[in-house]
């Protein structure tokens, strides 16, 4: 048995050092001169949004990206262009059965000094029930809509956090 440990512990070793000479880093580690991918994120400021949709992506990515204290010196600048499009899933008279998608597509651009550094494209889609009452179907709309541009906006971050961690 005894044996046994020491052969587990020696192999956790081996992995440690494995990982640490292969240059694997966290993704949201920090480096010793602090321009880790979390300092980075800070820094960059979030274009103003002139829809609904784009409040929310947008307030997403700053509660995430620069929350209260926490925000740097604006280095980038992230502008998003969101759209929004409707569509049914399921259309059934018989047993009127009706199922409805939203699709949230964001096109963004990471911007520096340098001009154009990051841009991407990312989508959710998110359906919800029709029950032919017209607040409640509207409520479901709604919910459906923040949903996806929730997902959006993590989406966003990871890819981000990715290209900073990539620098």
């Amino acid at each position: 048995m005894q044996r046994g440990r020491r052969t587990v512990v020696w192999l956790a070793g081996a992995a440690v050092l494995a990982l640490g000479g292969c240059g694997y880093r966290p993704l949201y580690g920090t480096a010793g001169d602090d321009r880790g991918v979390v300092a980075s994120l800070a820094s960059v400021a979030i274009a103003e949004a002139d829809t609904r949709l784009g409040q929310i992506v947008r307030n997403d990515l700053l509660s995430t990206m620069r929350p209260a204290g926490t925000a740097a010196e604006d280095r980038y600048v992230l502008v998003l262009r969101p759209e929004v499009k409707g569509s049914s899933v399921i259309d059934k008279p018989l047993p009127s059965t009706t199922r409805q998608s939203v699709q949230v597509i964001v096109n963004f651009e990471l911007t520096g000094s340098n001009g154009v550094l990051f841009s991407g494209k990312t989508f959710s889609q998110v359906s919800y029930d029709v029950v032919r009452e017209p607040f409640a179907d509207m409520q479901a709309e709604a919910n459906a809509t923040e949903r996806a541009a929730h997902e959006v906006s993590m989406d966003i971050r990871s890819r981000l956090a990715a290209y900073f961690a990539s620098r």
